[in-house]
């Protein structure tokens, strides 16, 4: 049989989650539906007659901006080419003037290959944190109906390259993510999403305007898990001093770190309020 490469189904993609988690990437519980709806075509696997050897998403939030994920070959089909084929047909597939994608550091100069360039690095902090009471008047739970002034704070912010209504449908909704907002002018001035993964409970996206807010956010969040002794984590942007005193200050540890490039203009981001970013695998 022919190696066969074509889009992924949803049960399929999956498949590709599991496998992420395998990598110890750790995903959310709902991470597969909320980013499969988010572009159903956007998912890709190379099939051979043992079935799924080789995935990759390529994710198109318009025409204008998509990212890369989930770029993972089955152990045994590595070192034969598989990952780089399917890589080459769907960066040939995509159409967004702008791509973006978080590729291990010792990926960089194959990624720069294929016209992506280093914008900045993002870490992944971890450990055991105790929420405490945040005692702000102003926070308050968004729901589904929310998602229209939080997509409007996110461009008007700056926080994201491009509106993503479907991505915040699929992540405000998903079964026990958590999403806690402060009101401000615009509605609201910071907000963040908390969800629970293969180990322990993932913070992100978590922006706001200040460190101030930043962390009552993140206790707000924290507070809402049912065990307090299990890890969390939070992905931060090289850069943003505020967002790394946040995470030292709880004793939080650096874990790895991945590399933010993008082939075609760099979108131009507010990283001073991105005190946590959503996802590697979907920006």
């Amino acid at each position: 049989m022919t190696d066969k490469i074509r889009r992924l189904k949803s049960f399929e993609f999956a498949t590709a989650v599991d496998w992420a988690a395998q990598e110890g990437w750790n995903p959310g519980f709902s991470d597969a539906d909320a980013f499969f709806n988010t572009d159903p075509l956007g998912f890709w696997g190379t099939f051979d007659k043992q079935g799924l050897a080789a995935v990759i998403s390529a994710v198109h939030y318009n025409s204008d901006y998509g990212f890369v994920g989930f770029y993972i070959c089955r152990p045994d089909r590595r070192g034969e080419g598989l990952g780089l084929r399917l890589w080459e047909t769907v960066l040939g597939e995509a159409v967004a003037k702008t791509i973006g994608l978080d590729g291990v550091v010792d990926q960089q100069e194959n990624y720069r290959k294929s016209g992506f360039e280093l914008a900045h690095r993002n870490l992944r902090f971890g450990g055991v944190v105790t929420a405490q009471n945040p005692q702000n008047d102003d926070l308050f739970e968004l729901l589904i109906n929310d998602i229209a002034i939080i997509d409007a704070f996110e461009q008007t912010c700056n926080l994201f390259p491009e509106s993503r209504i479907e991505f915040l449908r699929g992540w405000i909704s998903a079964e026990k993510h958590i999403a806690l907002a402060l009101r401000g002018p615009m509605g609201l001035r910071g907000y963040g999403v908390i969800r629970p993964c293969r180990t322990g409970h993932k913070v992100g996206p978590l922006f706001a305007d200040n460190i101030d807010d930043a962390r009552s956010l993140f206790h707000a969040l924290l507070a809402t898990r049912k065990e307090q002794d299990q890890p969390v984590y939070l992905d931060i942007p090289d850069g943003n001093e505020a967002a790394r005193v946040l995470v030292e200050e709880h004793g939080m540890q650096a874990e790895f770190e991945t590399a933010r490039m993008y082939r075609g203009k760099a979108p131009e981001l507010n990283l001073e309020m991105t005190f946590g970013i959503t996802s590697f695998e979907l920006g």
